[in-house]
């Protein structure tokens, strides 16, 4: 609260025309204590003796009238009355007092204990503190003014403080406080909170004045002058100024002072023409709204938003008119945020807690505008102002960023002539449209008006049988209105304190919605087999009750479930909605002994009817709502929704509920979201039937799976619509690999699918029959291979539990869904797909040697080559698996034999990347061996690069097959080409290797290969080193059979090493001239030193000498150009 230590100005001038002076002289012009003779405020005295009629009179006159209204009424107050009525007109409640000093609701019951650190620091619980500690002193009531002193006690970083604090008052509402303190907040501080306790619990203690006005009536002209100079000389320093001014104002004529009758006083009341509400600091909650919306969502900004929304709903529920006061002031900040501008600009969406904020907003003027007790002229106002916010650009739109074509709130109650046609063709509907549409609803209906009054309102004689009969079969009243319409109208009598009213009404819904629940069912079964043969499917409600911006099952469920608190804490204090001037005959202004049994069933209570409403909108067939928040609400609503149920503890008469309405789901054709036939984009039923599933196993376990089988389809994700699909043809569109568009939550949707399926499976181990059902229902209808695979890793977890031996037919079921995600990504893109693979073998693996031997026979529908080999067949005939599954021997060699074969298929069919897979798992049988070998010998000319032929080269020569490695390493030095600047190329420690071990076969293979590294490499380096490598040894030095050779070097004058060493005089050349062509000044001395080891090179042939000096002439003849690097070249070389 924004409190100021200046007095707020009078409200009204007094002045008493005709007034004789002379009447009162020598009457008594002190004070009296509050509580006058004999009486206490609330009854608290001692006595038991009756109230007076003054008090009663008194008390209500207090209540209803501005002071100004009894004094024009009534010539001459007496002093006495005058009393009561000042004593009456301060509020009597504290519960007033704790709504305006803490965001707490009942903040006193809250904080009680006093155990909460964050309560003891509200300004309520620190007021109740100050002023049981004895720290609240000098009270004094002048009038319609309480003013006092509330003393903070030191503490060990602030001194004792003092604090003035004034306060007035109007019929028992605190109209304006002002405080010495300085604290700014929204709510009253604790000093202005000690001091209206302190009113309210000790009135007796409280001495009690008139009017300061009636006061000064009774002074003579001498007792005024010295009344005002006295008053001058105490305050002189702060009044004298003011006096001065004042008193030559009064003597001037002219003036506009004398101009006006009576003069102002602070202490008498309020006028004809103010209003009657509690004082509220506007600019403190425009600032407050301001700074937790620029804070973005950061320090708790969106919680204390909602304890802001929290705080209107209080007031609402107080029938204060603050409520709506204050969400003005709320909403005209949201509106003034600069960053709805910014999102429209950039195409961005709010974040998601910030778009609840907005739901709330709204949520709460629809409560306003439905308020039942409102006046026409304050409706008229909030449509004007609610107009006004939908017109701007920045209006946030109802389901996010998506228009819509819901139907007109009104659209089943028209009324009247004023209907706001203009909003039909508007493109989008703002959060505000839903409480601008509200503005035309009313309340005086006389059907509507007599349910809400009585509990007693039925009709046993009523036999219209219509779809829009009044009563039921059993004669009790019915409400036929758009379902989230007349929700609403629940919400907004619970909201404003009218909690019996709620529930008549509500449970007049239930008895509608269970009739037409009915009459669909009836309906259904009378063109079932032609609508089932047709296959057509419609949505009958494309406004779903679940997610919707009014929330009407939730509206319902709370108004039921919040029944018996409701019955406990009316003490029949409060009379009933009084709607006597709309007309109608519902007119109740006493209370009445409430008969909550006549508004249900025998056995029947008010939970049953909350559980049944919730699974009936839970159970309905409705369309996706269009937009990514809408249907991420959607979502959020149905998971609060079951929530709420899991907190129910299920009893006899529930199961009985949840068999009823599971029948009709599996029965309920068009208009059950489980129903024989759905429409294509129909929400899912996913989240509900598991809970469906979870409540019903132990009771009906039949039913249970007959509910959860019925739910796992999603057809969205059908490649095709079922044919005489006849709603909303424009958004007919095939699947085809893509995923729906328009289905922006359908990761989360298949995610609950899975779960759904899960908790099946979970449920039928050990039950073969029904493992079976739910095998054939995820491989129907779950299109996701991850979400399969997961499935399959949770029935595998559960077979094998440690505590129990396995189950097979689990583990079966397992393996057929890891199976049926081998066959869905194999030839796909999928990250895990190796982990699949793994996965799968160690399941087959448990399940037995039939299931390995089975999966490697079909292994091409089911692996990639390299997938089968590497993975799958390395791992069966690893030994772990082997003492695993305690094989016998000749189950040793079937399986073993299985894998080979297997490795023999890949090996054909993709030779490069399974060969050397293929030899090492045939090592064991020669002709296996052999057959693979053949199949790389046959795929060495087309099919594999020089990488793979020498990997299988060197391999060969490790398992000791000399010569067939030197086969396959000729091989892939036909495949290979090495350019003169690849030095550091990864090929050449293979050629390197090959040369080596054709030099060690003998001098017959040498000459064979040096025909092809001459072919092959063309890098002077790579050749200068091979040609080293042969003349440094024999080759030959161990043949074939073991028989050492001759020893005698081979000759570089003969073939095969003079072809070699011309080709490494060659390479040398002309890799000169390469880098000659392009060379900077920084590579110079590098290309010394590369010239450096070509002449060691040309040195090894017998006129090298003479063709390197040729070599060096004719470079110093073409490149004399480069003037320094041939100056490097003589110093080094001549």
């Amino acid at each position: 609260m924004a409190e100021r230590v200046q007095q707020p100005p009078a409200k009204r001038l007094c002045c008493r025309p005709g007034y004789n002076p002379a009447c009162r002289q020598g009457q008594r012009a002190g004070g009296a204590l509050c509580g006058g003779q004999g009486t206490a405020q609330g009854g608290s005295g001692k006595t038991q003796s009756p109230e007076s009629l003054l008090d009663i009179a008194a008390r209500k006159v207090a209540e209803k009238w501005p002071f100004q209204r009894v004094e024009e009424r009534f010539e001459r107050i007496p002093e006495p009355v005058q009393r009561r009525i000042v004593y009456w007109s301060f509020p009597r409640s504290e519960r007033e007092i704790c709504m305006y000093s803490s965001f707490n609701t009942g903040g006193e019951e809250s904080g009680a204990a006093g155990e909460n650190s964050d309560e003891t620091r509200l300004p309520f619980r620190r007021g109740i503190a100050l002023l049981e500690s004895g720290c609240v002193d000098n009270v004094l009531q002048v009038g319609f003014h309480l003013s006092g002193t509330v003393t903070e006690p030191a503490t060990a970083s602030e001194p004792e403080t003092v604090c003035s604090v004034a306060i007035s008052f109007d019929r028992c509402k605190i109209t304006s406080v002002t405080c010495g303190c300085g604290n700014k907040d929204i709510f009253y501080c604790a000093h202005v909170v000690a001091l209206s306790l302190y009113r309210i619990r000790q009135p007796d203690r409280v001495k009690l004045h008139l009017p300061i006005s009636e006061t000064l009536f009774q002074m003579s002209r001498d007792q005024l002058q010295k009344f005002v100079q006295y008053l001058i000389t105490v305050h002189h320093t702060q009044v004298l100024p003011t006096a001065q001014k004042l008193a030559d104002e009064i003597l001037s004529q002219n003036s506009e002072i004398n101009q006006v009758h009576g003069a102002p006083d602070p202490t008498a009341g309020a006028s004809v023409d103010d209003e009657n509400c509690w004082h509220l600091d506007e600019e403190q909650v425009q600032e407050q709204v301001k700074l937790f919306l620029s804070q973005g969502g950061y320090h708790g900004s969106g919680k204390q938003l909602n304890l802001l929304f929290a705080k209107v709903r209080e007031m609402l529920k107080m029938r204060d008119s603050n409520g709506a006061r204050m969400l003005t002031l709320i909403t005209e900040q949201f509106m003034a945020d600069p960053r709805l501008s910014l999102w429209r600009q950039q195409g961005t969406i709010m974040t998601d807690k910030y778009r609840q904020l907005w739901d709330e907003l709204g949520a709460l003027w629809m409560c306003i505008v439905l308020n039942p007790h409102s006046k026409p002229e304050q409706k008229a106002c909030w449509l004007r102002q609610l107009k006004k916010w939908n017109s701007v650009d920045v209006c946030p739109w109802e389901d996010g960023n998506h228009g819509n074509e819901l139907p007109n709130l009104t659209n089943s109650l028209p009324q009247g002539p004023h209907a706001n046609q203009d909003l039909a063709n508007r493109p989008h509907r703002t959060v505000f449209t839903r409480a601008i549409e509200a503005c035309d609803l009313h309340w005086q209906d006389s059907h509507l008006q007599h349910i809400i009054s009585s509990d007693l309102y039925t009709n046993y004689c009523y036999h219209d049988d219509t779809e829009s009969s009044l009563f039921d079969s059993r004669g009790w009243p019915m409400w036929h209105e758009h379902v989230p319409t007349a929700c609403a109208r629940v919400d907004a009598l619970r909201s404003h304190g009218y909690p019996r009213e709620a529930l008549r009404l509500a449970i007049a819904i239930v008895n509608t919605l269970r009739r037409q629940q009915q009459r669909q069912l009836e309906l259904f079964r009378q063109h079932k087999k032609e609508l089932l043969h047709k296959g057509v499917t419609s949505i009958t409600n494309t406004e779903g009750w679940v997610g919707h911006p009014l929330d009407p099952i939730g509206t319902l469920f709370s108004t039921l479930t919040e029944t018996e608190t409701v019955w406990a804490a009316d003490d029949g204090s409060s009379g009933f909605l009084d709607l006597s001037d709309s007309g109608g005959p519902a007119k109740c202004s006493d209370p009445q002994p409430c008969q909550p049994a006549r508004l249900l069933e025998d056995g029947e209570s008010y939970l049953a009817l909350a559980v049944e409403m919730a699974l009936l909108g839970l159970g309905q067939q409705r369309s996706m709502p269009d937009g990514l928040y809408a249907q991420e609400k959607l979502c959020r609503n149905e998971e609060q929704l079951i929530s709420r149920l899991q907190e129910v503890e299920l009893n006899d008469s529930l199961i009985k509920i949840f068999r009823k309405q599971a029948v009709f789901l599996l029965e309920g054709g068009p208009y059950s979201g489980l129903g024989e036939t759905v429409y294509r984009e129909s929400v899912p039923m996913h989240t509900f039937a598991k809970y469906l599933f979870t409540s019903l196993l132990p009771h009906d376990a039949e039913l249970a799976y007959k509910i959860g089988l019925r739910a796992m389809r999603l057809p969205v994700l059908e490649s095709t619509a079922p044919t005489g699909d006849l709603s909303r043809p424009h958004n007919m569109v095939s699947v085809v690999p893509n995923r729906y568009p328009r289905w922006f939550t359908l990761s989360h949707i298949e995610s609950q699918q899975c779960e759904l399926a899960s908790t099946m499976l979970t449920a039928a181990k050990g039950d073969g029959r029904r493992l079976e059902t739910v095998l054939e229902s995820i491989q129907k209808n779950i299109h996701s291979s991850s979400h399969i695979f997961k499935l399959a890793q949770d029935a595998f977890k559960i077979a094998t539990l440690m505590d129990s031996l396995p189950d097979i037919t689990l583990l079966k079921v397992s393996l057929e869904l890891g199976l049926q995600v081998m066959r869905m990504t194999l030839s796909t893109l999928n990250w895990r797909r190796r982990e699949m693979v793994r996965w799968l073998v160690t399941c087959a693996t448990e399940v037995g040697v039939y299931a390995l031997d089975s999966i490697m026979q079909g292994w091409f529908t089911l692996f990639t080559p390299t997938e089968a080999t590497s993975i799958v067949a390395t791992t069966v005939m690893s030994s772990s698996t082997i003492v695993r599954l305690h094989l016998e021997c000749h189950q040793q060699d079937n399986l073993a034999s299985s894998a080979r074969t297997l490795a023999l298929q890949c090996a054909m069919k993709d030779p490069q990347n399974c060969a050397l897979s293929a030899l090492t798992l045939c090592e064991k049988d020669h002709i296996a061996f052999e057959t693979a070998y053949q199949i790389v010998l046959d795929a060495a000319a087309t099919g594999m690069s020089y990488t793979q032929l020498f990997t299988i080269a060197r391999y060969m020569e490790h398992r000791g097959y000399p010569l067939r490695a030197y086969k396959l390493a000729t091989l892939a030095m036909t495949h290979l080409n090495l350019s003169y600047n690849q030095d550091t190329h990864p090929a050449i420690n293979d050629v390197l290797w090959a040369c080596v071990l054709s030099h060690s076969l003998g001098k017959n293979e040498l000459a064979s290969i040096i025909p092809l590294v001459v072919k092959s490499v063309k890098c002077a380096t790579v050749l200068s080193d091979i040609l080293r490598r042969c003349t440094l040894t024999t080759p030959g030095v161990v043949t074939l059979h073991s028989r050492r050779n001759s020893g005698k070097l081979m000759s570089l004058d003969k073939a095969p090493l003079r072809q070699l060493l011309d080709a490494t005089i060659g390479a040398y050349i002309n890799t000169t001239h390469s880098r000659l062509t392009h060379i900077s000044p920084r590579h110079y001395s590098e290309f010394i030193e590369f010239l450096s080891k070509a002449r060691e090179t040309f040195l090894m042939a017998h006129d090298g000498h003479i063709q390197f000096t040729q070599f060096i002439d004719n470079l110093k003849q073409i490149y004399k150009g480069k003037k320094k690097l041939m100056m490097l070249v003589r110093e080094r070389f001549g």
